[in-house]
């Protein structure tokens, strides 16, 4: 018998039995009756991840052995004080007026383990009372959490770049330092020069010093540069540099060769710069974004011996946008020109530099969610503590993201995930705190989106420990290039 598919269909059969009863929804009107009955709710359930890992660090007994502050507070420790200050800047809250919104969250006064955070006039007298020298001490200290977290998180870069540049923070009121100098968006006005240094693949803040207001000295780069170099992790056998005009000098130089780095850095005008421009061999630059490129070995004036130096020139008659470059412009071309110590193509070499621009964002990131340009006090020994520990709360984000990442993602991969979203994702998560039989737990919602990313995040926080001095990874597969 032939079957005719046509005529013989099978029809898709109906299920049997009553469907499963749906939950009715909970309908919300103005009419709707409320409370303030419930106990032990939290906005800020996402600081339970950083106050683990900040515990399984071993982050008190680094602060009681790195920080040395004469002063002891009698109504909190000095522990407990840094600690609130931190998870407050991690929070949003980046001013200490701030705190009376989360004086009794249960959340922060639980880590913190305390009844309530005291008033705010006792958070302002415990940080002007700090010297200037434990702004150091705090960067040394983050200098030994990085150290621990690249163990434990199986971070092995044998290579990373430097990217090293300064920011401008607008004053408004008397603060200390405060100077009128190159000020692009509030002409006239009094500021701070702060430098920053961050690791490309990781994001990390590496080193920084609040500075006044004036153009930093050579002397003073090359200071900065070698507290950045002595915090490189120990795993780290290559080192990039990478930096704008403001660093173009020959202290610089002098600091990136001395530890072996191979570095490009932004040159500024000068009339002998000019000079060896308009003598040296063009050609066309067909893989990059200007119409001409050349090379040349140049000593500027002070220099202890000639560099090379690689070029790009573009057209005044192009109207093309160009991008934001640092340039400077003759009456036909404009220019970008770079001084380097590497031997790369001069296309390779423009790219590398170009990938620089993610460090202005990771400063932008810093100035607006971590309050890094919130300066507090008038005091400059306060605001240069308020600046490491904004730099802290910048960099424990950081952390937690090299904790929850993918198995087997390479550097190239790592995804970074700002702290305004983070907030969004991870910290702003709605908690209950309860206590039963003496024991202390955290319920979430069981609508938690993000509830698989958490658990594996808190698997492996809770999983690091310290074997011999040394951390035990908790990720499988290294981060590597």
């Amino acid at each position: 018998m032939v079957k005719n598919e046509k005529q013989h269909i099978e029809k898709t059969r109906a299920k049997q039995g009553f469907p499963a009863d749906s939950p009715e929804p909970y309908k919300i009107a103005a009419s709707t009756p409320f409370d303030f009955g419930a106990k032990n709710l939290t906005p800020y359930g996402g600081l339970f991840p950083v106050s683990t890992m900040l515990e399984k660090l071993g982050f008190k007994k680094l602060i009681e052995e790195t920080l040395t502050i004469h002063r002891i507070p009698r109504v909190m420790t000095i522990y407990q004080f840094l600690l609130g200050m931190v998870l407050a800047i991690y929070v949003g809250f980046s001013r200490l007026n701030h705190l009376r919104f989360v004086a009794q969250d249960p959340m922060l006064i639980g880590i913190l383990q305390v009844g309530k955070l005291p008033p705010q006039c006792t958070f302002w007298r415990f940080l002007t009372s700090l010297p200037v020298t434990v702004a150091q001490q705090l960067l040394k200290l983050q200098r030994l959490l990085r150290e621990r977290v690249w163990e434990a998180a199986n971070v092995q870069l044998p290579s990373i770049t430097l990217d090293t540049d300064t920011t401008v923070h607008t004053l408004y009121g008397r603060q200390m330092g405060a100077r009128k100098s190159y000020n692009p968006k509030n002409k006239g006005k009094k500021s701070y020069q702060p430098i920053l240094t961050f690791v490309a693949e990781t994001r990390e803040y590496i080193g920084g010093e609040l500075r006044n207001g004036d153009r930093p000295t050579g002397a003073q780069i090359a200071r900065h540069l070698e507290a950045v170099f002595a915090a490189v992790p120990r795993c780290v056998r290559k080192i990039f540099g990478r930096a704008d005009a403001g660093f173009y000098c020959w202290d610089a130089v002098q600091a990136y060769e001395k530890h072996k780095v191979s570095f490009i850095i932004v040159a500024r005008k000068t009339p002998r710069l000019l000079e060896e421009l308009e003598k040296a061999h063009w050609r066309p630059s067909p893989k990059t974004d200007a119409d001409e490129q050349c090379e040349f070995q140049y000593q500027p004036e002070g220099w202890g011996k000639a560099y090379r130096f690689i070029a790009l020139r573009y057209l005044k008659e192009d109207q093309t946008p160009k991008p934001q470059y640092q340039l400077f412009a003759t009456p036909k071309y404009i220019y970008r020109v770079f001084v380097t110590n590497m031997k790369a193509p001069i296309d390779l070499l423009v790219w590398v530099y170009n990938q620089r621009a993610g460090a202005e964002n990771l400063i932008k990131e810093a100035n607006n969610d971590a309050g890094l340009a919130a300066h507090p006090s008038e005091q400059w020994a306060a605001n240069c503590v308020h600046f490491q520990l904004a730099m802290l709360a910048y960099n424990l984000n950081c952390w937690l993201l090299l904790f929850n990442r993918e198995e087997k993602v390479q550097a190239d991969d790592l995804k970074h995930t700002t702290l305004v979203t983070a907030r969004l994702r991870f910290l702003f998560v709605a908690a209950k705190i309860w206590r039963h039989a003496g024991r202390v737990g955290i319920s979430y919602s069981d609508q938690y989106p993000e509830r698989g990313l958490f658990q594996r995040l808190m698997d492996r926080l809770r999983n690091i420990v310290s074997s011999q001095g040394k951390f035990q990874p908790v990720l499988a597969s290294a981060l590597r290039l």
